[in-house]
């Protein structure tokens, strides 16, 4: 069967990613922030007969290696060399995203553009005619509305189409002035003599831009062509009074605005999003939504997740006691109650916490978030961007640290995934408000919230000065407010929920059957024992609280859940109000779950890994204790 391999390229939060999952059936994330995408995604489907290879590419603004993205986009394309390169356009900002497509005609591949967002540009009174654009360019451009499934298989036929050779068109070449074109193609015959890997005409543009990748890979081969670019360089940067690379850079965005303004009509017309963009970026009024928002978040999760609870626990409990009558209590009390527990207690508030969390990030509020916290964020050694990937971290740590790629530097990244780790993920979440919120109140789980918050705050400060360094200023793409996809949205909590599913419920049962084996053996007392100078001496808990922390290490709701299989639903019969929020605040802070802890050493090594595991540790445990003693001299 013949194969074809389609790569989509373009500007971060065009719609890449959700053309990807229409075609491949697959679910990669989804979201209205840019850096979504930091890795290459790769899945299949069949067309007429063939059977095509579809790669996400990171999003990017420009073909030079300044962050790992760039540096993924051009190595693939330029290559792996992939038959056809569908250009993802955002028809509502099309001049700054021409300037890429610029930057990609010059690599030379087979491209088709598909011009995204059509529905946003007409909402904000843009109008872009798809012919003329082609007509300019010399590709096939295809309107879409990916997220509605418009134009979708008109632009999977153009893409087959290119990649047999059916559509042969004359793609546009970027010309850049005689005194730029002159020293092109004097380079020229330098660079024709060995094969490279990319287009000579493109090397010559980036010899004389500078590109410190492109200089030492052809200076290995052809120092002479290097020395030439640099002597041409300086010769430009004399005529114009500017680096070669920033007067390139202003020929290409002038070239972008011409061919934009060919292409489209732009009536403006009263537009509520702005008005609303100016209010939630307010720099006093932005922050009261943004704790009403978060506020609001956490207080919906607690009531639904309350309400659902009950009613799932009425269901779902003499399924336990009919179990164990009939096949015994490994069976009943370790397999059963492990998925009733992880039913009742974990779903109905990770659920509800999914869906909002995807509202927020599908219209668009959690890069306004990020640009309100930008200040807050520079005090913490890294920039506003990293609030992003923090935020995520209250639905799950790990995809919290994969999601700090979107940080410039290695030092800003590894702050930030050290910060990440402390947030409150949704499964630990279930334990504040399935238990403090539940039986001591919800004031005091709002309160453990705001604790967390200011020893993040804290530690990160500490952080900063261990790693010193200046953070980055703040440059990032404000995508528009959009009405978030209420399809798009629910898949996307479904496939979140259903992930935690996967991971989480092994862990539960294993963890059950492991708990009622121990107390069937006998070993549970003397596990009890060994840790009680920690658990009822430093702590003030009870004996038993020890194993429930323990088992905390596999899954943070497990600790709640072993607790309340050891010590019965209601809790408030053994356990004082002091005694539940100290247990809560050790969850809170120690030791990240397995899964977060190999996210941890994926993105910052096994060494730094475990020294932010240990410390994690040491410092939750410190502080129950100091908790437990400040709050039985508080008179709670």
């Amino acid at each position: 069967m013949e194969k074809i391999r389609i790569a989509l390229a373009g500007n971060a939060n065009v719609g890449k990613s959700v053309i990807f999952n229409y075609f491949t059936g697959l679910h990669q994330h989804i979201g209205n922030w840019p850096g979504k995408t930091v890795e290459k995604a790769e899945g299949t489907l069949y067309f007429k007969g063939k059977l095509i290879d579809m790669i996400d590419l990171p999003g990017i603004y420009s073909l030079t290696t300044f962050s790992l993205e760039e540096r993924i986009s051009r190595e693939y394309i330029a290559k792996e060399k992939p038959d056809v390169v569908i250009n993802v356009v955002d028809a509502s900002a099309l001049e700054r995203n021409l300037f890429f497509t610029l930057q990609l005609l010059e690599l030379e591949p087979k491209i088709v553009i598909a011009l995204n967002q059509m529905d946003v540009a007409a909402r904000k009174g843009i109008k872009v005619d798809p012919r003329r654009l082609e007509r300019q360019l010399g590709v096939p451009v295809v309107p879409t509305v990916a997220v509605r499934g418009k134009g979708m298989h008109s632009l999977l036929e153009k893409a087959v189409g290119m990649a047999e050779g059916r559509i042969k068109l004359k793609p546009f070449k970027p010309s850049y002035g005689r005194e730029i074109e002159r020293r092109i193609h004097l380079l020229l015959p330098l660079l024709e003599k060995e094969n490279f890997g990319y287009p000579p005409r493109w090397l010559a543009l980036k010899l004389l831009e500078g590109d410190e990748e492109i200089r030492k890979l052809v200076g290995r081969i052809s120092p002479r062509a290097v020395e030439v670019a640099e002597k041409y360089s300086k010769e430009l940067e004399e005529l114009y009074g500017e680096e070669a690379s920033t007067l390139l850079t202003s020929l290409r965005y002038s070239l972008a605005h011409r061919i934009a303004s060919k292409s489209q009509k732009i009536s403006p017309k009263p537009f509520p999003a702005e008005r609303l963009d100016a209010l939630t970026t307010h720099p006093i009024l932005g922050y009261f939504f943004l704790i009403g928002i978060l506020l609001s978040l956490f207080l919906t999760v607690f009531w639904v997740g309350s309400m659902l609870e009950g009613g799932l626990e009425r269901i779902a409990r003499p399924m336990v006691k009919w179990t164990s009558e009939r096949f015994g209590s490994l069976v009943g009390e370790g397999v059963v109650e492990g998925m009733v527990a992880g039913l009742t207690i974990v779903l109905p508030f990770v659920l509800p916490f999914y869906i909002l969390l995807t509202l927020l990030e599908d219209s668009g509020y959690l890069a306004r978030g990020a640009f309100l916290m930008d200040g807050l964020m520079h005090r913490l050694g890294i920039h506003g961007k990293a609030f992003i990937p923090i935020l995520l971290g209250y639905g799950c740590n790990v995809p919290a640290c994969l999601g700090c790629r979107i940080m410039e530097t290695e030092r800003e990244k590894l702050l930030s995934v050290f910060l990440s780790t402390l947030v409150p993920c949704a499964a630990r979440t279930v334990v504040i408000l399935g238990l403090v919120g539940k039986f001591v109140g919800i004031g005091w789980a709002i309160g453990l919230y705001l604790l967390d918050l200011a020893v993040l705050f804290l530690l990160g400060r500490l952080a900063f000065k261990i790693l010193p360094g200046e953070p980055m200023g703040l440059i990032m793409e404000i995508p528009p407010y959009r009405k978030p996809h209420l399809s798009t949205v629910l898949r996307q909590s479904w496939n979140r929920t259903k992930d935690f599913i996967y991971v989480a419920f092994p862990f539960i049962v294993g963890g059950s059957l492991i708990l009622t084996a121990l107390r069937m053996g006998g070993l549970l007392n003397p596990l009890s024992d060994f840790l009680k100078p920690l658990t009822v001496g430093w702590l003030g808990l009870p004996a038993v609280a020890g194993v429930a922390l323990f088992f905390g290490i596999l899954r943070k709701e497990l600790t709640l859940i072993m607790l309340t299989m050891l010590l019965g639903q209601d809790l408030s019969l053994h356990l004082t109000h002091v005694q539940m929020i100290v247990f809560a605040t050790v969850t809170m802070f120690y030791f990240p779950c397995v899964a977060t802890l190999a996210a941890l050493i994926r993105e910052a090594g096994w060494r730094r890994a475990l020294y932010i595991a240990t410390a994690e540790i040491l410092f939750a445990l410190w502080l129950g204790g100091i908790m437990y003693r400040l709050l039985l001299l508080g008179g709670i």
